[in-house]
């Protein structure tokens, strides 16, 4: 039996420590660390996965073998040795196997359970251990940060409330939360389930998630102002940050650290679900647990893209002056998509006009999710809007190659502009990359290069995100390590348009952030995993899931 400590202080904050010394290899992290780790394992194991399958896929071709069907259980006995990180896959928690602790290797389950069985142990201890981890950096922040005498002298009760919010409740929800998932622990080598916990949680404490989450922008703003502006908020930051206890991560990674874990919860959970049997019992709770995180995960990004995009609304209001009649650009339910600078080409279409420098002019256009407006830049930070469009009326049409004057050229139409009439206008990217990023903002129903965006059912390419990203621009796509996407469009000049495949997020990132899976089998499983996850948010998921069966017995 796995034994817990709970250890209290006398603070009204309990601090609780998962004290198990056959399982010391996560206790001596903080989630920061953990978290890198457990995706940098999920990374290799797939890597290691795809070129494994992928290898033995063309040596059955060279051998006129029967190659193995997508039903094929990928750990099953065969003669060829798995690949070194197969038994747990996906877990990426190599360094705090369930399988490997003492209680475990000596019980002889091993012996008893099914391979799914111990990958489906493997995925819910992670989700435990990893709290355990979460709830270690929490209280560090709490203890070094927010107790700190020095940094409470150097913040007014303003500042200090926008820097850390409600961060003591989120570590009381953590404590209770970690404490629910120790006691099923102690029940049982065997984990029974731990998605009913999650349920329950989610359901009735996570709340707090999203207050934490929707102050972002302030504590942002907040934290930059203090760094600029308060030399002793700097010293005493500087000075907590070089403690031994934060092991060399810096301030701002424990601030976020409420965000990181409630979307990471949510891909833990999809890690589960995956794992279990279908149609059974454990998979009814698992689809429970992941739509109440599901919820708390979408309040928690729509509380901080509203706070976000009322206040760049309002800053795009003040730099727009209209010849047209004017539009009211602040609403609710709108936001900025894309805006920048393209060349309109103007005259006839013949070679003497394109030898001229004359045959464009700049303007510049502001898109948003309903809107498009079409602007001539006054000054640096002033636009004069002369024709405008619902979205939903935009038509865009590449040009064929036509030489190197009318490279990147693309044709936008207005069926129906301010004046209740069709134009048209002939605009220049400064790249193919730019060129095909408009037009897929400005007409997002288009085809893509390897998928219809309406379908998910075709085996178009996937890769998995090996370096972080922070999206630059609004129809960029920020990825975490780990991410896996199908890939919609590229360009020969370096960028991809995305979708990721657990929240369906689609944008533009570097291909340089990524690595293309090879193995089609491994492909399908992605596309049939995700249908999975999300078969009971939307009824024609299992109409399309039972397509993508049929293609893949054929």
């Amino acid at each position: 039996m796995l034994q817990y400590h709970l250890a209290r202080q006398l603070q009204p904050q309990c601090y609780l420590f998962y004290e198990n010394p056959s399982s010391s290899g996560y206790t001596k992290l903080l989630y920061q660390e953990y978290r890198d780790k457990s995706t940098q394992q999920e990374i290799e194991t797939r890597r290691q996965h795809d070129a494994y399958v992928h290898a033995d896929h063309q040596l059955d071709l060279q051998n006129n073998e029967e190659i193995p069907t997508k039903e094929a259980p990928l750990n099953a006995e065969e003669n060829r040795a798995p690949p070194p990180l197969n038994r747990l896959q996906s877990s990426g928690s190599s360094f705090n196997l369930w399988q490997d602790l003492p209680e475990i290797r000596n019980s002889g389950v091993l012996d008893i359970l099914q391979p799914e069985e111990i990958k489906l142990q493997e995925a819910m201890f992670e989700l435990v251990t990893s709290e355990a981890s979460y709830y270690k950096s929490l209280s560090l922040m709490v203890s070094l940060f927010v107790e700190n005498e020095n940094l409470k002298t150097a913040l007014n009760q303003s500042e200090a409330h926008f820097l850390f919010s409600n961060i003591l409740e989120v570590l009381v929800t953590s404590e209770r939360f970690l404490l629910d998932l120790e006691q099923r622990m102690e029940e049982n080598i065997v984990i029974s389930d731990v998605c009913d916990i999650i349920y329950q949680h989610a359901a009735n404490h996570f709340g707090v998630y999203i207050t934490y989450v929707c102050n972002q922008t302030y504590q942002e703003r907040t934290y930059r102002k203090l760094l600029q502006e308060k030399s002793a908020f700097r010293e005493v930051i500087s000075e907590l940050e070089l403690n031994p206890k934060c092991k060399g991560l810096p301030f701002s990674s424990f601030l976020i650290l409420p965000f990181q874990r409630i979307t990471r919860l949510k891909l833990l959970v999809q890690n589960i679900l995956t794992k279990v049997p279908e149609r059974s019992e454990r998979e009814n709770t698992a689809l429970q647990a992941h739509r109440e995180l599901e919820k708390v995960v979408r309040a928690c990004n729509e509380g901080v893209r509203k706070m976000s995009r009322t206040e760049q609304l309002i800053s795009i209001e003040k730099t727009l002056e209209f010849k047209i009649k004017s539009v009211p650009i602040i609403s609710h339910s709108r936001w900025l998509l894309k805006q920048g600078e393209l060349q309109q080409m103007s005259g006839p279409k013949t070679s003497r006009t394109l030898r001229t420098k004359k045959l464009f002019r700049t303007i510049y256009l502001f898109l948003f999710n309903d809107l498009l407006l079409m602007c001539k830049q006054l000054a640096s930070d002033r636009y004069q809007v002369f024709d405008s469009a619902t979205r939903g009326l935009l038509r865009v049409e590449e040009l064929e190659d036509q030489g190197q004057a009318l490279a990147n050229v693309f044709i936008l139409r207005l069926l129906e502009n301010v004046d209740e009439r069709e134009v048209s206008y002939m605009l220049k990217a400064t790249s193919q990359s730019e060129m095909k990023r408009w037009m897929t903002s400005l007409a997002p129903n288009r085809r893509t290069k390897f998928v219809s965006l309406t379908s998910r059912l075709l085996d178009c390419p996937q890769m998995q995100c090996v370096h972080s990203y922070v999206a630059q621009e609004p129809d960029e796509l920020s990825l975490e390590l780990a991410d896996i996407l199908n890939i919609l469009d590229k360009t020969d000049d370096g960028w991809i348009f995305g979708e990721r495949l657990h929240d369906q997020e689609r944008g533009w990132f570097p291909c340089s952030v990524g690595e293309e899976i090879l193995n089609p089998e491994i492909r399908t499983q992605n596309l049939k995993e995700c249908f999975r996850v999300h078969k009971s948010e939307d009824g024609s998921q299992n109409k399309d899931r039972r397509k993508l069966g049929s293609r893949t017995r054929q």
